[in-house]
């Protein structure tokens, strides 16, 4: 029996078969630019690619489309009812889930009522749910959220020093992104390490988006990215942590509305805004390599703010047992990890140059031997966590 993961994007999803019994991917695959002419759609599955450009007019397409791919052209399942459960990865869950949950009307609703807290991100997220349920009506579907790990962060971490009935009556507080890597990280962290008691992990977790968390006993003490995804450090083209005003001073200046300007903090900035090249890292890389000034100020800046966020994260641990980087540019790219331990003695980071240089998809240590706090590369895998919650929530295991 297999478990199918859906992650439904404001204009793409994103799925995974999953044989939880043989622990491995059957197929994956991705439909981009949804509701354009020119949808990308692009299935992996035993070791063949296939790619094609077609019109997906929206997210419910999307799911049939998947749901035909693998019962008609890969067959890897001969009926619906060999999905054993499908999991939805959810943005947001707000205040109320601090866990995954298996979806029934009243789950279904409150992640509705969270709509305004991830307006982009809810809605598809909906009508994947809504979608899979139509076609799947006995099939168990798991709602797993972003925002779950980073639930168990202490009031005074995650509230904002705003008037606090109003942050109460609007549920405007931190509540972190990216907990399914987060959480996988920690938990393989922690059996890597012996899983002493207190351990203090800081994860770094950098790609396109990026966000950190101060890790204790496997439960999350702060975390970077706040009320959305957009605050924390420099990302591909986010903006990362700015002066709020900033906003405001931009809407006299230029004429833009609140919601344009938002859009190019969000999309037009980051990586992207410095280097005026790309938010791709190698493309960044190698114009820093040439000389491009703006190249090697963004790389700088992005390490800068990654070394200031460990360097807190230290301080609200009261220390740290290891700094592990994870997600795309944390695991692949040694000049980056270079970067942020680089000038960090005062805490004991050193790393060893010649093991942050070996490639590797395995979990490893790249830290030297005299490093006072261990450093670590975890490939993530928020797949796992998705398919493990649908198997305990459905099997009761």
């Amino acid at each position: 029996m297999s478990i199918l993961s859906i992650n439904c994007g404001s204009s793409s999803l994103k799925y995974q078969l999953y044989d939880w019994d043989a622990q491995k991917v059957l197929s994956s695959g991705l439909i981009d630019r949804i509701g354009f002419p020119d949808s990308n759609i692009v299935h992996k599955y035993s070791g063949q690619k296939t790619e094609r450009k077609d019109r997906c007019a929206d997210h419910r397409t999307a799911i049939h489309l998947v749901l035909d791919f693998l019962l008609q052209e890969a067959k890897l399942i001969h009926s619906l009812k060999d999905i054993e459960g499908v999991g939805h990865r959810i943005v947001h869950g707000g205040v109320n889930f601090s866990a995954s949950a298996r979806i029934d009307d009243a789950v279904l609703q409150e992640i509705k009522d969270n709509e305004d807290l991830a307006p982009l991100h809810t809605p598809p997220n909906v009508v994947g749910i809504e979608s899979a349920r139509a076609l799947m009506p006995d099939t168990p579907q798991v709602a797993i959220f972003d925002t779950a790990f980073h639930q168990t962060m202490p009031e005074y971490a995650h509230a904002y020093a705003l008037d606090y009935e109003l942050a109460k009556k609007y549920k405007i507080r931190r509540y972190g992104f990216h907990g399914s890597s987060h959480r996988y990280v920690s938990e393989r962290a922690g059996e890597l390490l012996g899983n002493k008691a207190g351990l203090k992990l800081i994860i770094v977790h950098v790609g396109n988006g990026s966000s950190l968390s101060a890790v204790q006993d496997g439960k999350c003490l702060d975390t970077s990215m706040g009320l959305t995804p957009l605050a924390g450090v420099i990302m591909g083209t986010r903006t990362g942590d700015i002066d709020p005003a900033v906003v405001q001073f931009l809407v006299r200046k230029t004429g833009g509305s609140v919601d344009e300007i938002m859009a190019r903090l969000n999309k037009e900035s980051g990586m992207l805004g410095i280097s005026g090249v790309s938010s791709d890292q190698r493309e960044i890389l190698s114009g820093a390599a040439q000389g491009d000034a703006r190249c090697q100020l963004a790389l700088q800046m992005q390490a800068y703010s990654v070394k200031k966020y460990i360097g807190a994260y230290v301080a609200a641990l009261n220390g740290a047992d290891a700094v592990i980087f994870t997600a795309g540019i944390g695991e692949n790219s040694p000049d980056f990890r270079a970067a942020v331990c680089a000038e960090m003695d005062y805490l004991g980071l050193a790393i060893d140059a010649e093991k942050n240089q070996a490639r590797s998809g395995e979990p490893r240590v790249i830290s030297a031997p005299q490093s006072r706090v261990k450093i670590m590369v975890i490939p993530t895998n928020e797949e796992f966590i998705i398919a493990r919650d649908v198997i305990e929530l459905v099997r009761g295991v």
